[in-house]
């Protein structure tokens, strides 16, 4: 045997890392899937110099600088404080439910449905244990769920798949909130209806809230955060953003580089050669725009339950110009199964953390809600494409 004064052998360390590498592909399934699907395209499509192609740079840059911006504004606490002051106002369960799923809502729009959930799943819990409500902790969390995959459809940031599309087709800001008005308000409208079955029962929270944030740092990030937006709207050249973001977190902020999420990053470097290469093919090309030609919002829909909502938007959008029925599908289809969004996995990792032995009710409560959802918005959007 080895003694701890040698150290561990080459062999242990071999295999710590083997569990490593597994432990990282495990909790990044989309990645996984992504890296396989994108490695299977290469034998096909050996690489070349049209592989430069495949690739949104501005999408990329985009994604980036406004999820480091967002960690810097969670390092310091903001989303919570703001959160848990609304949260105090509620007074009772039925209320407290809404205004985190509110939060969550609202928060998808602004900063992305996956880091929205990061940020409001823990303090829903939070809020929950706290006061002894764990029972109704699966149903709040599937609503805020479906609030942050719904509610970041509105705008071109508040999904990853939106920003790849906003950018791919140039679509019109007036146009791309115009598409997605509608969808939106049933939304929000079928959300509020399933808050009101939560009962009144009196909350009070034990944990006093320190509301006080680094005045310099907020006012700084809060003015990043609004040029990560105007990046997104094309008012500020992208490759600037790219530059001045990450140099100024540099010296703010370092930590917040290093928790920007790069495996989703690298998730959409993968689905972009995988569909870069898909496109290539013949037999694949006249399949997706077969299918595509006779119904994209159901084609769109149908794809995001088996390979998710943003591989599904990059994908198809290579195989089609109707950019109003994809980002419709490709928007409603986040609900449905637990693959049909990387937000949804993220809440099933973060509800079964807590609770292991639910599972199985969690998975059933989530299927009937959400392909409740979908069932209703696919109606309604099947009338406006």
């Amino acid at each position: 045997m080895i003694t701890h004064a040698r150290g561990r052998s080459p062999l242990y360390r071999v295999h710590e890392l083997l569990n490593s590498v597994v432990g990282f592909f495990r909790s990044n399934v989309v990645l996984t899937i992504a890296l396989c699907a994108a490695g299977l395209s290469m034998v096909l499509v050996p690489p070349d110099a049209a592989y430069a192609s495949y690739f949104d740079y501005k999408t990329l840059t985009c994604l980036f600088t406004t999820l480091a911006v967002i960690c810097a504004l969670r390092n310091i606490h903001f989303f919570t404080t703001v959160a848990q002051k609304i949260v105090r106002m509620a007074g009772n369960l039925r209320m407290t439910v809404l205004a985190m799923i509110y939060i969550t809502f609202i928060g998808s729009m602004l900063i992305a449905n996956d880091m929205a959930l990061l940020t409001f799943l823990p303090l829903g819990y939070f809020a929950l244990s706290s006061t002894k409500k764990d029972r109704y902790m699966a149903p709040m969390f599937i609503l805020q769920n479906i609030a942050a995959n719904l509610g970041g459809m509105l705008t071109p940031f508040g999904n990853p798949q939106n920003l790849y599309l906003y950018e791919k087709f140039m679509i019109p800001n007036g146009e791309f909130m115009g598409i997605m008005l509608v969808p939106f308000i049933v939304a929000v409208a079928l959300i509020t209806v399933c808050c009101l079955f939560f009962p009144k029962e009196e909350m009070t929270m034990g944990e006093k809230v320190d509301g006080k944030l680094p005045p310099k740092k907020t006012a700084l990030y809060l003015v990043l955060f609004a040029s990560t937006l105007l990046i997104v709207f094309r008012v500020i050249p992208y490759a600037v953003g790219l530059v001045v973001i990450p140099l100024v977190l540099m010296f703010a902020d370092r930590e917040a580089l290093r928790q920007v999420d790069y495996p989703l990053l690298l998730t959409f470097v993968a689905f972009f050669i995988f569909a870069g290469n898909m496109s290539r093919i013949d037999a694949v090309n006249n399949l997706f725009s077969g299918l595509l030609g006779k119904n994209t919002l159901l084609t769109a829909v149908a794809s995001c339950q088996v390979i998710s909502n943003v591989p599904s938007a990059i994908l198809l959008s290579q195989f089609t110009d109707n950019y109003r029925a994809l980002l419709m599908g490709v928007n409603i289809g986040g609900a449905g199964t637990l693959i049909a969004s990387l937000a949804s996995l993220i809440t099933f990792r973060e509800f079964t953390k807590h609770y292991p032995h639910a599972t199985g009710k969690y998975v059933g409560l989530f299927s009937a809600f959400n392909f409740g959802f979908l069932i209703v918005l696919t109606i309604v959007c099947s009338f406006l494409v």
